[in-house]
């Protein structure tokens, strides 16, 4: 069965998606005609949710639920389906007014630029530099995901941040950094602790040291929006510390 979709099948995912990243839910073919306007039947919804799941986009958690994306769909949802939501000219200015008054002190500019990071997007933020530190801001914003309820997959987290030496494995060791803004998922990184885990990176070149900053967080990251806040965030750090 090939991987290609058709036009239908590619609507019904992005609905589906949007729907994910709103709820945390397994989604149903139902909901799906109720709100999203698709011009189609529920039970036309359901077949192509059930090639789609074939096909390696959907998963079925339990026997009578709805389906969520894998992170095969984000993948294909993020570089072709979903429409980024541009920062306003008024937060730009506001994220630069933000770190301009630390941008000679590298370490102070990184815990500042992690901050509004975590501020902006309501995520966990973390940054290395490839000397080994490692910052990172937003704690609170973990315990608002329904997916984090569970304590061991908090402790996972929490463990993780406090290991420099994973999160410098993860930004200069895993990620391929073909593009400007990379996302993985812990079920692709091989670690069984982070499985439930999104994460959006990008990478910088600043004051002799190569940087990198992310968001971590449910599978489902509202990436419409964090992935031009994130793109921003990592060109400011290289504007302001020009020479």
């Amino acid at each position: 069965m090939t991987d290609a979709l058709s036009a239908r099948q590619a609507l019904i995912l992005k609905a589906l998606v949007d729907e994910y990243i709103k709820t945390a839910q397994a989604v149903g073919s139902e909901v799906l005609e109720k709100k999203y306007n698709l011009g189609i039947s529920s039970a036309t919804i359901r077949n192509e949710m059930v090639t789609l799941t074939k096909v390696g986009y959907l998963k079925q958690l339990h026997t009578s639920a709805g389906r969520v994306p894998t992170p095969k769909a984000m993948k294909f949802y993020i570089d072709q389906l979903m429409e980024e939501k541009q920062m306003s000219l008024t937060d730009e200015v506001k994220a630069k007014e933000e770190v301009w008054d630390v941008r000679g002190d590298l370490d102070s500019l990184m815990e500042e630029a992690t901050q509004s990071l975590a501020e902006k997007t309501g995520s966990l933020s973390v940054a290395a530099l490839d000397n080994g530190k490692t910052w990172h801001a937003g704690l609170k914003n973990v315990f608002a995901n329904p997916e984090f309820a569970d304590v061991e997959m908090c402790t996972s987290v929490f463990s993780f941040l406090e290991e420099a030496r994973r999160l410098q494995d993860l930004f200069f060791g895993r990620i391929p950094w073909s593009s400007p803004v990379e996302v993985m998922f812990g079920e692709e990184l091989g670690w069984p602790d982070l499985e439930p885990v999104g994460i959006v990176a990008t990478h910088f070149n600043t004051m002799g040291h190569t940087g990198a900053l992310g968001i971590i967080g449910p599978t489902r990251l509202p990436y419409p929006t964090v992935i031009p806040i994130l793109r921003y965030f990592g060109n400011l750090i290289e504007e302001v510390t020009k020479p």
